[in-house]
């Protein structure tokens, strides 16, 4: 064979190796998630993406990261597909496409960060703890573009791999979500680091060092003085209603009575709460069925319920995915609009332009609502609502002029069937609650229902497929957060501390072997 040929034939293969590397790492980092929660695939996911960028040229880092990316939502999203096969006739064959689709999209966030990464580490060649901390803010920038560009899908952040272990995911409550990302992708590409220099120890001791700050300074908040209870009974109600029956004509009236019934079992509840368009209906406009709300509620009880709710104009109807508030005669007393829509689900963006379709039937697209709001109910704390993937925005769940006590999530996943999409789905309802300070309480048609506390534990739940009720006391809120007051400018700090702290390992010399890199040129 000709050398040239032989050449050309020996580099393809060391980068299908290296495009083979980047996916499996990325599949494997969704065994970081919930419902796996796998802690030692963060360093394996990480590490490994660490060690591929950290020879490459910017434009082959841009590749490598893409490809990492593909394997992460490709796998992590999959979920979405079942949405797609509700309405198999119409929409089945478009599944694969549309996840592998979005994937690719979605792939070019950690492309952004990987080549960022590349370029910055070859202008300033940094040894392997000052290279991972520049990965890590580079990784988690990238992630807090794709939780703001456009509409925003700040699904699966890295930080979400400590979500299910106490102690580690305390840290939220001062740095958010996307802060807790940056540690835990710097403390994820340490191993390789560790692996790739001569300073190993440092990065394995840095590394152990780390976890347990985080771990400690989490304990520490966790043996806090816990939030005084409420004193306030709740009722979370899952009809298990399928996504496929519910909007049927002939099962609406089944539908209403099954919640109707549930409510109505003995117990001590004074707040109802049902999901995410219960009532498959205009309630506010249909006179028998709030008669019907009103001889099931105790006196002096209120039910929160997701409903459609449409206004009439000049220039016709405007329909809305709300949250209505209900007392126990029947009168709406107050209500909550969607304002972060769901793209193709709730409204088709750039419509006079892109040939598609809802996945969902209705008279029109959703109109968005004004933005968070704090609800007044009466003889029951102040509530903040979140619809559906609302609750998946950090920072953007709660009215800053006026605190809630309490988040009420009313979320519909009966879309996702018995696939890992729930479990994320409460992932960021558990996050939001750290963040915050504040008891989430969820109400899913067909599950994950669930009732969270201010430090982000399950106190109750439904699983995927029951059908129940949750009765409990609504759990306290704790004293306003650093992240409540700051948000995301606890993040800018990060990020700003952790660029003086490279640049000034940089300047000191601190990495004499990265000049020793070679880099690849594409």
């Amino acid at each position: 064979m000709n050398p040239g040929l032989a050449q050309l034939a020996s580099q393809g293969r060391a980068l299908l190796l290296q495009m083979s590397l980047a996916f499996a790492a990325g599949g494997s980092s969704v065994l970081t998630f919930p419902p796996f929660s796998m802690l030692i695939a963060v360093p394996v996911a990480f590490s490994a993406l660490f060690l591929i960028l950290r020879t490459v040229s910017p434009k082959r880092a841009l590749l490598f990261g893409w490809v990492f990316g593909v394997g992460q939502f490709g796998f992590g999203i999959s979920w979405i597909a079942e949405s797609f096969y509700v309405d198999a006739e119409r929409f089945g064959a478009l599944a694969i496409p549309a996840v592998a689709g979005l994937s690719a999209v979605l792939a070019i966030f950690p492309a952004v960060a990987a080549a960022l990464f590349a370029v910055i580490a070859r202008r300033r060649p940094l040894g392997g703890i000052a290279a991972c901390l520049l990965f890590a803010t580079c990784w988690t920038a990238a992630e807090w573009l794709r939780g703001h560009v456009l509409t925003g899908f700040p699904w699966n952040l890295a930080g979400y791999a400590l979500v299910d272990y106490a102690p580690l995911r305390q840290p939220a409550a001062w740095i958010g979500s996307y802060g807790l990302s940056l540690f835990t992708v710097f403390v994820g590409a340490l191993p390789g680091a560790a692996f790739s220099t001569h300073t190993r120890w440092r990065a394995a001791v840095l590394s152990g060092v780390i976890f347990l700050v985080i771990w400690g300074a989490g304990a520490l908040r966790l043996g806090m003085a816990a939030p005084t209870p409420t004193g306030i009974d709740l009722r979370v109600v899952q009809g298990n209603v399928s996504q496929r029956k519910k909007w049927a004509p002939g099962n609406r009236k089944v539908t209403f009575e099954r919640y109707l019934e549930l409510s109505s079992q003995p117990g001590n509840a004074t707040v109802f709460l049902w999901p995410e368009t219960a009532f498959p209906g205009f309630l506010d406009e249909d006179a028998a069925a709030r008669a019907r709300i009103a001889a099931t509620l105790p006196k002096g009880a209120l039910l929160l319920t997701g409903a459609p709710d449409r206004v009439e104009s000049d220039d016709g109807a405007s329909y809305f995915n709300t949250a209505q508030v209900y007392d126990s005669s029947g009168e709406i007393l107050t209500g909550y609009a969607k304002h972060h829509l769901v793209p193709f689900g709730e409204y088709t963006p750039l419509r006079d332009w892109l040939p598609f379709e809802r996945l969902t039937e209705g008279l029109g697209d959703f109109t968005p609502g004004s933005g968070p709001r704090t609800l007044a109910l009466p003889g029951a704390p102040l509530v903040a609502v979140a619809i559906c993937y609302e609750i998946i925005f950090p920072g953007h769940v709660v009215d800053d002029l006026l605190r809630p006590d309490w988040i009420f999530n009313a979320t519909n996943d009966a879309w996702f069937g018995t696939s890992i999409g729930p479990e994320q789905h409460l992932a960021s309802a558990r996050m939001r609650a750290v963040e915050e300070g504040l008891p989430v309480v969820r109400a899913a048609n067909t599950g994950i229902s669930a009732i969270v506390d201010a430090n982000g534990d399950v106190v109750a739940r439904l699983d995927t497929g029951e059908r129940g009720i949750i009765d409990a006391s609504l759990p306290g809120a704790r004293a306003p957060t650093l992240y409540a007051r700051l948000g995301d400018w606890t993040l800018l700090v990060l990020i700003i501390g952790n660029w003086i702290l490279i640049k000034t390992a940089g300047t000191a010399g601190l990495d004499r072997n990265a000049r020793n890199l070679k880099t690849e040129e594409i």
